[in-house]
């Protein structure tokens, strides 16, 4: 499955995240923010579970935000995993 989400509260403007039926990541996009952090973090993921990516990324915030595109990420994938 392929679901899309608006980030909220960073300067990626949004995530895509593909599972399989497992809940296991095939695919990682995120339309903006810092490139090359970002480069690296999608390609890690793939072949993690969306749980696992989640408990490493969710709540992780960037500078005085409340919130960071790893967050950002773990949302979408929450999100995702909830509609499998």
């Amino acid at each position: 499955m392929i679901y899309t989400r608006k980030n909220k509260g960073v300067c990626s403007m949004q995530t895509m995240v593909e599972l399989d039926e497992q809940g296991v990541i095939k695919k990682v996009e995120v339309l903006g923010g810092c490139n090359g952090n970002l480069k690296g973090i999608m390609s890690l993921l793939p072949g993690m579970t969306a749980e696992e990516a989640i408990a490493r990324m969710e709540g992780i915030t960037c500078g005085s935000r409340r919130t960071s595109c790893p967050d950002q990420i773990a949302q979408c994938l929450r999100e995702a995993a909830e509609q499998l």
